[in-house]
C-alpha cells in the first residue's frame, strides 16, 4: 500500500515534480562540472601556467660575480641526468645553456650568444613569438634565433647568414627566426648547445640549466630540496616569485569554483524550496483524506520524504553524469585536454543532491498542522 499510494502522489503531482527534478539535474550538472574542474585544478592548472616559464635553476654553488652571475661553468653530464631524476615525470621541459660573450661583423657592439637546446623552447618558454621557423634539430649547428632587437642590429631577417666571434674562433651561422620576448631575450642570439660550447672552446660545459617543474609552489620547493644533494657543487634554486604566482591564481580559481558551486546549491535548493510549497498546498485534502482514514502522521511525513528522496536521486544521478561530460568538454575548451573522470565527484553529488531535496521538502512539514475536518468541508 505504501509504494502503490507513493506511485500516485508521484503521477498526479509530475507536472510540479518535473520543475523540481530539472532544477536538481541543472544545478547537480553544474555542481559536477565545476567541482570535477576543481579537483583536477591543480594538475591542469600547474601544466599550463608551465607558460610562465622555468621555475628551477640549476648552476654553480659558486659564481664569481655574486649570486645571480652565470659565469661558472660546469659539466654538462650533471644537467644530462636532471630529467631522468626527476621523480614522477615531474620535469616537463629542461633546457642547459652555455652564454658567451660574441662580436659580428654587423654589430658596433657586443651580442649576447646563448647556446642551448632550442627544440626544447615550445615547452620551456611557449609565450617566445618566432618570426621564422623555431630551430627542432638540436645537432643543427648551422640554424640560429635572434632576439628583435639584435635582428634590427645586425640587418638580418629568417634565411639571412649571420657570422659570431668569440676570440680567434669564428661560426657561420644561418637565421632561422626572429625571437620576440619582450624581456632580455630580444637583444640576443641563440644557437643550439654544441654550437657555443665549440665557439667559447668550452666543450661539454655548460653555464645554467632551466628547469620547469610541474606543481604546487611546495612541491616544487621539495623537489629542489631533494635534488640538491644529487648534484654536488651546484646550486638548485626554485624561482619563488613564479612559483608563489603559481599558487595564487590556483587558490583564486579553486575559491572561485568552490563558492560558485555552493551559490548554486542554494538556487537549487530555493527553486525545490518553491515547488515544494506549491506542492503542500495542492495536497492539503489528500493529506486531510489519509488522516481522516486513520492514516499516521509519520507514515504521511515518510511517504513525502521517501519521494524527495528519489527525486534527489535521480536528479542527483542524472546531473553527474552529465555534468561530468561537460567538465571534459571545458577542459577540452579551456586547457587543451579533457578534464580527468574523478569518481569520487559521482557518489557526492548524489548524497548533496538528496540532501537539497529533503531540504527544499520542509514545506511539506506544513502538512502536519492539516485538521481532515475542515479541509475535508473545503473541498466540497
Amino acid at each position: 500500500m505504501f509504494w502503490r499510494v507513493l506511485r500516485q502522489m508521484i503521477t498526479n503531482g509530475r507536472g510540479r515534480l518535473a520543475v523540481a527534478l530539472v532544477a536538481l539535474v541543472s544545478g547537480a550538472t553544474a555542481s559536477a562540472a565545476l567541482l570535477n574542474l576543481e579537483f583536477d585544478a591543480e594538475r591542469k592548472f600547474s601544466h599550463e601556467l608551465r607558460a610562465l616559464g622555468p621555475n628551477v635553476l640549476v648552476r654553480s654553488a659558486v659564481a664569481p660575480g655574486g649570486s645571480d652571475d652565470p659565469g661558472t661553468v660546469f659539466d654538462a653530464d650533471a644537467a644530462s641526468g636532471l630529467l631522468s631524476a626527476a621523480p614522477g615525470g615531474r620535469v616537463t621541459a629542461l633546457a642547459p645553456s652555455l652564454y658567451a660573450i660574441v662580436r659580428s661583423p654587423g654589430a658596433e657592439t657586443n651580442l649576447v650568444l646563448a647556446g642551448t637546446w632550442l627544440d626544447a623552447y615550445p615547452k620551456l618558454a611557449p609565450w617566445w613569438s618566432v618570426n621564422g621557423a623555431w630551430v627542432t634539430d638540436r645537432n643543427d649547428a648551422k640554424a640560429c634565433l635572434v632576439g628583435q632587437q639584435a635582428a634590427a642590429r645586425l640587418h638580418v631577417r629568417p634565411g639571412s647568414p649571420l657570422e659570431v666571434r668569440y676570440g680567434p674562433r669564428t661560426a657561420t651561422l644561418e637565421v632561422a627566426g626572429i625571437v620576440s620576448t619582450g624581456a632580455a631575450e630580444d637583444d640576443q642570439v641563440f644557437t643550439n648547445l654544441a654550437v657555443a660550447q665549440q665557439l667559447a672552446g668550452l666543450p661539454g660545459k655548460v653555464s645554467l640549466v632551466q628547469m620547469s617543474v610541474a606543481g604546487t609552489p611546495e612541491e616544487v620547493e621539495r623537489y629542489a630540496v631533494q635534488l640538491g644533494p644529487r648534484l654536488p657543487g651546484l646550486e638548485v634554486r626554485p624561482l619563488r616569485q613564479i612559483a608563489q604566482a603559481e599558487g595564487q591564481l590556483l587558490a583564486r580559481v579553486q575559491d572561485l569554483l568552490f563558492w560558485s558551486v555552493g551559490l548554486i546549491l542554494i538556487l537549487t535548493s530555493l527553486c525545490v524550496l518553491a515547488t515544494t510549497l506549491a506542492l503542500a498546498i495542492e495536497r492539503r485534502a489528500d493529506v486531510g483524506l489519509m488522516k481522516a482514514l486513520g492514516g499516521q502522521m509519520t507514515r504521511i511525513v515518510r511517504l513525502f520524504l521517501v519521494e524527495a528522496g528519489l527525486l534527489g536521486a535521480v536528479g542527483g544521478m542524472t546531473g553527474a553524469v552529465i555534468g561530468t561530460l561537460l567538465s571534459a568538454w571545458i577542459g577540452r575548451q579551456v586547457f587543451g585536454t579533457a578534464t580527468s573522470l574523478r569518481m569520487e565527484v559521482i557518489p557526492l553529488i548524489l548524497a548533496v543532491m538528496v540532501a537539497v531535496a529533503l531540504v527544499g521538502a520542509l514545506p511539506l512539514r506544513l502538512l502536519s498542522h492539516v485538521r481532515p475536518g475542515i479541509v475535508l468541508r473545503e473541498s466540497k
